[in-house]
């Protein structure tokens, strides 16, 4: 993989991230940014299980999908106090996933505003993500394409981002949002996988306070390289191709894959993930 620093800048002003980043689709980290959020003073680990603590929250781990498992199943549940002191005793691959804090702790609202980037954020979903030590998202991207601004607290995460335009190169799962599950993007295998060698993309940390822009439907991997969780916030997608996009994969995609798990079980993803090194290796000619 060939792969550059994200632009990393000490706060913006609306004006220049409209400029430099947004209408060019290129991804950005800045610092400083949401200095003022109460959050950024109050919200770490210790602080989510105090005012959580007794609330059941969905877990997820690195287990590969199956097809007996729904769109975004949980894999296991546990209340917030005990999954943190489990994030604080040791490493685990369990990860909280799209929690929606609107829904589960309106008090943290409190400790956020809706920033002014210049485009019109989501304000029903802003959702949070946990997960311990080496723990890791499948490189995917987002149903809806969406312009993503994703706030990290505690510790360090890394970030390994793509556009669109490397999908040749990613072995993409057939209608799906994933690519496939036993790529190591950390430590990418070029004799298993050659087509990674050419693709392009980007990569950067996430520290405490920090907020990564990642333009529409870019692909993304995230470890954890400390314990930590993040939120994001996002916008609809601009550009017309990636709006018609995803509303086809909301309407349509998701529920065709559901329909053929359903039919053909556990072989419509053995077949999915054949035809991802299939049509990536014919398409460029890879023996």
């Amino acid at each position: 993989m060939q792969l550059q620093e994200i632009d990393r800048v000490k706060n913006i002003t609306k004006e220049d991230f409209r400029k430099y980043y947004l209408k060019p689709q290129k991804p950005v980290i800045i610092e400083h940014f949401v200095d003022d959020w109460p959050a950024v003073q109050k919200w770490d680990l210790d602080y989510m299980a105090k005012i959580a603590g007794n609330i059941t929250v969905p877990l997820y781990d690195d287990r590969p999908v199956r097809h007996d498992e729904g769109f975004n199943q949980a894999h296991a549940t546990m209340k917030m106090r005990e999954y943190v002191a489990l994030l604080k005793k040791e490493p685990t691959r369990y990860r909280i996933f799209l929690w929606n804090i609107l829904k589960e702790v309106p008090e943290l609202q409190k400790d956020y505003t809706y920033p002014d980037f210049g485009i019109s954020l989501m304000k029903g979903l802003p959702m949070l993500f946990f997960g311990g030590e080496d723990s890791y998202t499948f490189m995917h991207h987002d149903i809806d394409l969406a312009n993503i601004f994703h706030f990290h607290f505690q510790g360090k995460k890394e970030v390994i981002l793509f556009d669109q335009s490397q999908n040749d190169y990613l072995y993409k799962i057939p209608h799906s949002l994933i690519v496939r599950e036993d790529i190591d993007f950390n430590n990418p295998d070029y004799e298993k996988w050659p087509a990674l060698k050419k693709a392009k993309g980007f990569r950067g940390n996430l520290e405490h306070g920090e907020v990564l822009y990642m333009p529409e439907g870019y692909w993304h991997y995230m470890r954890y390289i400390t314990p930590g969780f993040s939120m994001s916030l996002r916008a609809i997608a601009r550009n017309p191709k990636n709006l018609g996009r995803a509303i086809y994969n909301i309407a349509i995609m998701r529920h065709y894959d559901n329909l053929m798990r359903r039919l053909q079980g556990q072989g419509w993803i053995d077949k999915k993930n054949e035809k991802a090194i299939v049509k990536t290796h014919k398409k460029l000619g890879i023996g």
